[in-house]
């Protein structure tokens, strides 16, 4: 399947549907687009992995929750949660209460300071970013993982984080515009990343 028309004459992406919803405004607004600091890196890669399992909607419904129980995705006061506040989350119905992914993002808040030693986050991801971007035309023949995604992967788990599987980086790395994800067509091909 190749970029569709919506309903207001905009060629996009076909997973951000046909007529206005939380994923077409993402599309249009967010996905692809370069982002800049660690509270934005560590938010997109914490969310990225409470989505594992589950649809992206959900996630971006639940977004301003995730924010406000993990601080502004501040590493810092994330790595200090302890067992107390990773209860707290537990019962916070607002978010995904899963203990696995709770854990996780505390870990991966403590992965994150780490690296600051080290150039930091943003830096490190930006690292892996592809040689030659890839395009597409047909979802048929989109990618959910690559080289880059698998090595990304392999490094953050060497340096302490957990929960970034080499699909999941992949998912990421679309996200924040290390690449222009956009299909060729899309309205925003071209001018997301960057």
């Amino acid at each position: 399947m190749g970029p569709l028309t919506g309903d207001d004459g905009v060629t996009r992406c076909p997973w951000a549907g046909p007529t206005p919803s939380v994923m077409r405004d993402y599309h249009d607004e967010e996905w692809g687009t370069r982002v800049h600091g660690e509270a934005a890196y560590l938010e997109r890669l914490t969310l990225e992995a409470f989505q594992s399992g589950l649809s992206w909607s959900t996630i971006l419904r639940k977004r301003e929750a995730f924010r406000e129980v993990f601080c502004g995705f501040d590493a810092e006061r994330v790595a200090a949660f302890d067992d107390a506040d990773q209860a707290r989350l537990m019962e916070d119905a607002r978010i995904v209460r899963n203990r696995l992914k709770v854990a996780a993002a505390v870990t991966n808040a403590r992965a994150t300071v780490a690296l600051r030693e080290s150039g930091g986050l943003e830096a490190f991801v930006l690292s892996f970013a592809p040689a030659d971007p890839p395009s597409y035309d047909d979802t048929s023949a989109m990618a959910t993982t690559s080289e880059e995604s698998k090595a990304l992967s392999k490094a953050l788990k060497k340096v302490g984080f957990v929960f970034v599987g080499p699909t999941t980086m992949y998912a990421l790395m679309e996200a924040i515009g290390v690449f222009d994800p956009h299909m060729d067509g899309c309205f925003r091909r071209g001018t997301a990343a960057g």
